[in-house]
């Protein structure tokens, strides 16, 4: 089933989503990968509170970096196993320019399976819906569900449905986009839901975007807008 298209749903998951990313990863309230400290305790109890607001599936995003926090991939899918609660393995992405990412940074989403499945047996499952990013798998016996995102080994660009919205009106459709299309413009210059919806639509139309597909180390040096400024 695709995700709730509620607004007040909508912008709770956002903010769920970016309280786990910050958190990287829970149980080693590891600030490494999020480039700030944020208080474990704060994230268990905004996911608790979604799930008392009846806000699920609740999704728990990890963006997992080699020799960061790659130890404790386990751990964590062990922490949240049976709770209803979905942890994403995130691959680490070359997203924005001031993460200063290397390959040999990267995590394959491929690895984390194993490494999980070693101690806690997977089996995968069809996509909820198309163009859904994660790879699912879930446990053996029943415990739930994990999900893999593998942006880096694996890219799936030409099934990428996702464009986003910047708190200045600007419209991006890819991650690694350089830069937006301005709307906030169109809406301050009175323009009817029809001419908004034709902008929307030519952008979309016309986008050629395959940063993961083609990535290059000519690529990695442009300058890319930052994940922290149009969200994940």
């Amino acid at each position: 089933m695709a995700p709730s298209t509620d607004p007040a749903k909508v912008a709770c998951r956002a903010r769920i989503a970016a309280a786990a990313r910050t958190a990287s990863v829970l149980p080693l309230g590891s600030g490494a990968v999020a480039g700030c400290a944020f208080p474990v305790s704060r994230v268990l109890e905004g996911i608790a509170a979604a799930e008392d607001a009846g806000l699920t599936p609740i999704k728990v995003n990890v963006v997992v970096k080699r020799d960061v926090n790659d130890h404790g991939l386990v751990d964590l899918a062990r922490r949240f196993k049976g709770t209803g609660a979905i942890v994403r393995f995130i691959e680490y992405m070359d997203v924005g320019t001031s993460n200063a990412w290397r390959l040999d940074d990267v995590v394959p989403g491929s690895e984390v399976v194993r490494a999980i499945n070693r101690e806690l047996p997977l089996e995968p499952v069809e996509p909820a819906y198309a163009g859904e990013v994660a790879k699912r798998w879930r446990y053996a016996d029943g415990g739930g569900e994990i999900g893999i995102i593998t942006s880096v080994t694996q890219p799936f660009c030409g099934d990428c449905s996702r464009a986003r919205l910047s708190a200045d009106g600007a419209l991006y459709s890819c991650l690694f986009a350089a830069q937006g299309t301005d709307l906030r413009a169109l809406l301050r210059a009175g323009a009817t839901d029809e001419v908004i919806e034709a902008a929307i639509r030519g952008v979309w139309g016309r986008r050629n975007d395959r940063y993961s597909e083609l990535r290059s180390s000519e690529a990695i040096r442009l300058q890319r807008i930052e994940m922290s400024y149009i969200g994940g």
